[in-house]
């Protein structure tokens, strides 16, 4: 389930028309659907049909970090196709200073560690409804977030990985509005959501039952994934006892493709992931799994994000 800060107050006084499949820090909208979490408040919410509009987009300026990675440049290619306007600099690694990432006939000039508080700063004044996409790595995800904060910049956090709970707090105590989620695939947020349904209104549940998790990403991705771990969060509250160190990744081509399913042509993009309970006597058991192939899933649900958060943005920028 996807996760998003929400006054509780101003919660109780939302309703009705939009669903969103993401969340974003401090929103203000009058037409949201909200959840209440026991633990924190949050809005969670779904969209119910695409938001894009080439018309409506056209020029919509977007930062995409990372974009020397695939995901990254998904991201791009999805967001040109849908009429918005990435910006010829991004921030990368160390090792991505001076690249130059060519998407459509788009240069974009790659800025390694040095300097990217000024360059992000410079930028934003050039820019100033600039949104940040950031399809880092995991070992950057909190000091990125910290630099979008500080330099006052609205960011969509499709990066898994990090200190999350960090991650939130850095959000709430600044006044950045941000879209963070490690599932950008709506179709996906829509089972997580379900699931966190299940595991409030029926907690313990399958208590006493037995869960194995296989998950099968491409060899680059080393860790459990964040939509592996909120799922297992959720069999955990209906009662499973399971450790994130008792997944089974399957990282290995030849495992993927004869064990796994994995079509051959999807070995270097994939996200297959399967759940299996089974009762204390053996007698009973329960199968979940979700099989994406390639990245479109995740560079649609992205833009879609963008829109959201911009969105948001003018609304709150209209109502002062």
């Amino acid at each position: 389930m996807i996760k998003l800060p929400l006054n509780a107050a101003l919660a109780a006084q939302q309703h009705k028309s939009m669903l969103i499949p993401w969340s974003c820090g401090r929103s203000s909208s009058s037409n949201v659907r909200v959840n209440v979490s026991k633990r924190r408040n949050f809005l969670v919410a779904m969209e119910s049909s695409p938001v894009q509009s080439t018309s409506q987009n056209l020029g919509l300026p977007i930062m995409v970090n990372g974009c020397t990675g695939k995901m990254g440049r998904a991201v791009l290619e999805a967001a040109i196709s849908a009429g918005l306007h990435p910006i010829p600099v991004a921030l990368g690694g160390p090792l991505d200073s001076g690249k130059i990432v060519d998407i459509g006939g788009k240069e974009i000039e790659i800025h390694g560690t040095s300097q990217r508080e000024d360059i992000l700063s410079s930028v934003l004044t050039e820019y100033p409804n600039l949104i940040v996409v950031d399809y880092t790595v995991p070992a950057a995800v909190n000091e990125n977030a910290a630099l979008y904060c500080k330099v006052g910049v609205p960011f969509v956090m499709g990066t898994t990985g990090g200190d999350r709970e960090q991650l939130y707090k850095t959000v709430e105590n600044s006044n950045v509005y941000a879209v963070i989620s490690p599932q950008m695939g709506k179709q996906v947020v829509a089972f997580l959501a379900a699931m966190e349904i299940m595991a409030e209104q029926f907690p313990g549940a399958f208590f006493g039952y037995h869960l194995q998790v296989m998950e099968s990403h491409q060899a680059s991705k080393l860790d459990v994934s964040g939509t592996a771990k909120a799922v297992i969060s959720c069999f955990q509250k209906l009662g499973v006892s399971f450790e994130i160190d008792q997944v089974q990744l399957i990282r290995d081509p030849k495992l993927q493709i004869e064990m796994v399913g994995v079509p051959e042509e999807h070995i270097s993009g994939h996200a297959f992931h399967m759940y299996h309970l089974t009762s204390p006597d053996g007698t009973v058991s329960f199968e979940f799994q979700h099989n994406v192939c390639g990245r479109s899933i995740y560079a649609e649900g992205t833009v879609d994000a963008i829109l959201f958060l911009a969105k948001k943005v003018n609304i709150v920028h209209d109502s002062l």
